[in-house]
């Protein structure tokens, strides 16, 4: 039994190993091609065969599934650690993180965050109306801001990265400094009331427009 446990975990390593090189070449090769990328150039990206990356996962839709997933748990983690930062600038940071992230994934952010787990996305969710208070605490945003206001800026970020990516890949970065300026000026009556959190569940529901803590039911066919 001891002999048969010593041989098995370097495969077991190995499965590690190659679950992570599929993962990166996974991202980096739809990110370059979209989510018409073939399984086969991933795993060719990855420095395995194509039964490898198969055993794993049966087809694209559930590799852009673990990425999905992948994705919004980095960005939960990213979002609890902007909580620290002081003075109510962690929202700021985090957006920062946010476009950052959807550079990373430019091409197929839409097609991933649309098979999130509605639990990651609940939970992102509450941590950016976390950052948002200290934000509006610290006088950073207007005290009229709200959720559905930061979650249209990432919408808005979101379609500048996919427009102007592949030509200006940092045009986001200036987009996103003159909309949080923007944040701090008082919100007037007129221009309606913000979004609701029950109104972002049926935004998404009904196949909107996606960013992180966009939860609809779409297929990933082309995050």
């Amino acid at each position: 039994m001891a002999a048969g446990d010593t041989q098995a975990r370097p495969l077991r390593r190995d499965a590690v190993r190659n679950h992570q090189l599929v993962m990166a070449a996974a991202r980096e090769v739809l990110s370059e091609f979209g989510t018409d990328a073939s399984m086969e150039l991933i795993a060719s990206r990855a420095g395995v065969g194509v039964g490898t990356v198969y055993r794993r996962f049966p087809n694209k839709q559930a590799l852009v599934d673990e990425i999905a997933e992948e994705m919004l748990r980095e960005l939960v983690l990213e979002a609890r650690d902007a909580l620290a930062v002081p003075d109510g600038a962690g929202l700021d940071a985090f957006m920062r993180v946010i476009g950052r992230s959807l550079s990373a994934h430019r091409g197929y952010a839409d097609q991933l965050v649309g098979h999130s787990k509605t639990s990651c996305v609940e939970q992102l969710r509450d941590l950016i109306t976390e950052l948002l208070g200290q934000a509006r605490k610290a006088g950073r945003v207007a005290p009229e801001v709200e959720l559905g206001d930061v979650m249209a800026l990432i919408w808005g970020l979101r379609g500048v990265v996919e427009t102007s990516g592949a030509v200006v890949p940092g045009a986001w970065q200036r987009y996103l400094d003159i909309h949080l300026a923007g944040l701090r000026a008082p919100v007037t009556a007129a221009s309606g009331p913000a979004v609701t959190r029950a109104e972002l569940g049926r935004i998404n529901g009904a196949g909107g427009s996606g960013a992180p803590g966009h939860d609809d039911a779409r297929g990933a066919g082309p995050r």
